[in-house]
């Protein structure tokens, strides 16, 4: 008797604004490879989406797309490719879950991240310790963090990466199919 996982439903958001984005080839990669695991992906892009910046108010949290908290309460797991600045995610990334709030309550989520240096690596955490502590997020222990010698113009070009990009997308599956 064979046990059938059932089908996840993934969603993979690209954070940069930058047309240029390293961290949305990462975001592309990790999109072929969670739909080579069979997962379900809807792939967000933050450059082609409108929200407005929150401010606090209920206002702020109005005016944003229902569509995108939708999107996100349907996924069983989030993946963030982000880029890292001055040693933290981009503000877009961190103004979508201000607007989002409680859609990402159970979520599985992780972290691919492209950096200009190295010493960075840990940035993540304070938007990971929220997730965790906010909204009892399933925080993937095993993120992506590369910088910009692994890419070429238009495409992740180390194979180092590409292969840490796979393990990364097969732990993602395997994680959000346990949850």
């Amino acid at each position: 008797e064979q046990f059938l996982l059932p089908a996840m439903n993934q969603l993979v958001i690209s954070c940069s604004l930058n047309p240029g984005s390293r961290s949305r080839l990462l975001a592309l990669e990790i999109k072929e490879n969670l739909r080579a695991c069979g997962s379900t992906v809807d792939f967000l892009d933050l450059r082609k989406t409108q929200m407005p910046l929150c401010d606090g108010s209920k206002s702020s949290s109005a005016a944003i797309d229902t569509g995108l908290n939708a999107r996100i309460e349907k996924s069983n797991g989030i993946v963030m490719c982000v880029p890292i600045y001055n040693f933290d995610v981009n503000a877009a990334a961190k103004n979508l879950i201000e607007l989002t709030g409680s859609s990402w309550t159970g979520k599985v989520v992780g972290f691919a991240c492209a950096a200009g240096g190295k010493s960075s690596y840990m940035s993540v955490m304070g938007v990971a310790n929220s997730l965790m502590l906010d909204f009892r997020a399933h925080i993937l222990p095993r993120f992506v963090y590369a910088t910009g010698e692994s890419f070429d113009q238009d495409s992740v070009s180390d194979p180092d990466l590409q292969q840490r990009l796979k393990e990364f997308s097969d732990e993602m599956t395997r994680v959000t199919q346990a949850l």
